[in-house]
């Protein structure tokens, strides 16, 4: 992968983030359920041997260019306190990055003190910074209502004053850069980051090693094949949901459409978004794109945010009450319905009773 192919898929690029750090004398520790293998065996931070369960982990055997330490450990099933323990970790020491994954993002909300609490203000109530990072795997793959969305519009609606940052990031080499910049600011703040499952093994989800060596975390990622004189339809989206949009671009060739990531939600760079439209000036009709429904996801978020966002064309799931449908046929309709809205503004019969 490395050596060969020059196309780094996400654990790589996670991996290759961890080492890099380690080398330069941070620590690194993870835990959540399944964090040593990776929920979707995607990881594999610790290797055991056949014959005697003993445990190898790569990342301590560095050599003399190990100058920090990896610990990750497969956790109790209480997100509470165990969130609860690696934030006073990363309290007591800022020097290492301190990761709690979900084994699916909405698990989370079985730690939910921790995060109105503490995670999202303590620094406005105790002047106190944490830099504590939070894995939630997030994606509408059909799996049903409680392993699909790891609500980011609650995590949205704790972001005030700068005192956290939200991603949800599309490439291995952004998840690298981001990862690093959490350690390499003289500053610390919470850091959640809505993780990819279907991403994980895409055949289109890979970076160069050039582009993790040089460069820094994009915030926005515009359509590099995008012609801005020849684009009617700008879209904004996030996250793992672009694939979908660019598979049903390709599939119609419609390079009259321009699909643009905004990989950090918060602080939101409005002042990036604006210059994209200012670029994209032709385009008659702007959208913002989500599989969430239309009462959750990043929508009502960029409503506060960004004053242009209430001329949007929004293509999302109609309002509802849980996340995703509990029926894998249902999903797939609705998630498809969307993306047809998303290319056809005529498409409108999963949504036109609702908006009026």
């Amino acid at each position: 992968m490395y050596f060969e192919d020059n196309r780094l898929d996400w654990a790589m690029g996670e991996l290759l983030a961890y080492g890099s750090l380690i080398e330069e004398g941070f620590n690194v520790r993870i835990t959540g359920q399944d964090v040593e293998r990776g929920t979707f065996s995607h990881r594999h931070a610790v290797i055991k041997t056949e014959m005697h369960e003993e445990e190898v982990v790569q990342l301590n055997l560095m050599g003399e260019h190990q100058n920090g330490k990896f610990h990750i450990y497969n956790s109790l099933l209480s997100e509470y306190a165990v969130m609860g323990f690696d934030y006073g970790y990363a309290m007591a020491s800022p020097k290492t990055l301190a990761i709690w994954e979900a084994q699916f993002g909405d698990f989370s909300n079985g730690a939910q003190i921790i995060l109105d609490q503490y995670l999202s203000s303590a620094e406005d109530k105790w002047k106190l910074q944490n830099g504590l990072v939070l894995f939630l795997p997030h994606g509408y793959e059909g799996q049903g209502a409680e392993h699909s969305s790891a609500r980011m519009e609650r995590y949205l609606q704790l972001c005030a004053k700068d005192n956290m940052f939200v991603a949800d990031v599309t490439t291995p080499a952004n998840m690298f850069h981001l990862l690093r910049r959490q350690m390499k600011a003289d500053f610390r703040k919470p850091l959640v980051v809505f993780t990819p499952k279907s991403l994980l093994r895409h055949p289109r989800v890979l970076s160069s090693k050039e582009e993790m060596a040089a460069g820094g975390f994009q915030m926005v990622i515009d359509d590099e094949t995008a012609e801005p004189k020849n684009i009617k339809s700008l879209v904004f989206c996030t996250g793992k949901f672009y694939y979908d949009l660019l598979d049903r671009k390709e599939k119609e060739e419609r390079n009259d459409v321009a699909l643009v990531r905004i990989e950090q939600l918060f602080p939101l760079p409005a002042k990036q978004i604006r210059e994209i439209m200012q670029k994209y000036k032709n385009a008659e009709d702007v959208v913002w794109a989500q599989e969430e429904p239309r009462n959750m996801g990043a929508w009502g978020h960029l409503l506060m945010h960004l004053d242009e966002a209430k001329s949007f064309r929004v293509a999302s799931r109609r309002f509802y009450g849980a996340p995703a449908a509990g029926s894998a046929v249902r999903s797939q309709r609705r998630h498809a319905q969307v993306i047809d809205y998303v290319f056809d503004k005529t498409k409108d019969n999963f949504v036109r009773k609702n908006l009026k």
